[in-house]
């Protein structure tokens, strides 16, 4: 039987996720446009970019920059990723960034040195030392992420013990610095997941940490990312990553193919929620108006339906 939530939280991820895997560096005053539409949807939390390599990641480059030129709407956060130290140091320093700090695992080494330039080992006991950093700025870990989790285009299939050994050693890691078990995210970064692999995945875990909450970052890389929301969903997870129009996707997953989908489409989430009867707080209408700006943005067709759709409101109100 399902046991969905009447309540999903939605984390946009677009302009972060959506603009760092394309070749073209796109103008900044676009990107504050999409983040300032985005802004007016009641999400919640946006990732406006990341603090990472200028020389591996130059689409990120003007983090700073866009942080300080967004038009900010009171209750939302407008948050931003790194990878190490440093990255974390320019996001304390830049202009009113909403830190969410995280600890990342990798199940999947060679993933692990292509994303991080470190062993999965060598990223698992840095998180150790992330702790502390954290601590010392007097904050808390929001989320503990465990990428690749059902699967690697490099490695190839992911044990899933391998993945619970990464979410037991949080656990642990909590227990010892005596801090509250974060978000517990199940990240599928290359697409590997299927919907019974999501439910068997969830209920191990939830099975380990039964009063940890768990979130879902699914990627709709092969065409399974809104069946994999609904297995999350009937799962009872209530929060979700995910990118307008379906932008995105990691630029150091060897995908192959530039046009490959990326992150799971927000308004196509949004869409999937409402008709379930599960509330979001997201305005539809306003959410597919940035799906198109993004689409419009980047000068292609994206992945996203609704947005070349719409809903079905107007459709039930005309009868």
């Amino acid at each position: 039987m399902s046991d969905f939530s009447k309540f999903v939280e939605i984390h946009e991820e677009g302009p972060r996720e959506g603009f760092q895997i394309e070749k073209k560096i796109y103008p900044i005053e676009q990107r504050i446009e999409l983040i300032d539409l985005l802004s007016d949807t009641g999400l919640k939390r946006i990732q406006v970019g990341s603090f990472v390599s200028p020389k591996y990641v130059p689409q990120m480059a003007d983090t700073g920059e866009l942080f300080q030129r967004i038009k900010r709407v009171p209750g939302v956060n407008y948050t931003a990723l790194w990878l190490n130290d440093k990255g974390f140091r320019k996001a304390l320093t830049a202009h009113d960034v909403d830190i969410d700090p995280r600890l990342l695992f990798y199940p999947s080494d060679r993933f692990s040195r292509e994303n991080n330039n470190a062993s999965s080992m060598e990223m698992r006991e840095k998180q150790r030392d992330w702790v502390k950093l954290y601590k010392a700025e007097g904050l808390t870990v929001d989320a503990a992420y465990v990428m690749t989790a059902f699967g690697c285009n490099f490695e190839g299939e992911i044990p899933q013990e391998r993945v619970l050994d990464d979410f037991r050693f949080i656990l642990d890691l909590c227990a010892d610095e005596n801090i509250p078990v974060p978000i517990l995210v199940i990240a599928d970064t290359m697409g590997w997941g299927n919907p019974e692999a999501v439910k068997r995945m969830i209920g191990a875990l939830r099975d380990m940490a039964p009063e940890a909450r768990i979130g879902m970052h699914i990627h709709d890389t092969r065409g399974l990312g809104i069946a994999n929301v609904y297995a999350a969903l009937s799962m009872g997870v209530d929060m979700f990553e995910s990118s307008v129009a379906g932008l995105g996707g990691c630029p150091f997953a060897g995908h192959g193919h530039a046009r490959a989908a990326g992150n799971v489409s927000t308004e196509d989430m949004v869409f999937l929620c409402h008709e379930l009867g599960i509330e979001t707080g997201i305005d539809l209408d306003k959410l597919i108006l940035a799906a198109q700006k993004a689409e419009t943005i980047i000068g292609a067709p994206l992945m996203g339906r609704v947005m070349h759709t719409g809903g079905l409101d107007k459709y039930r109100k005309a009868k």
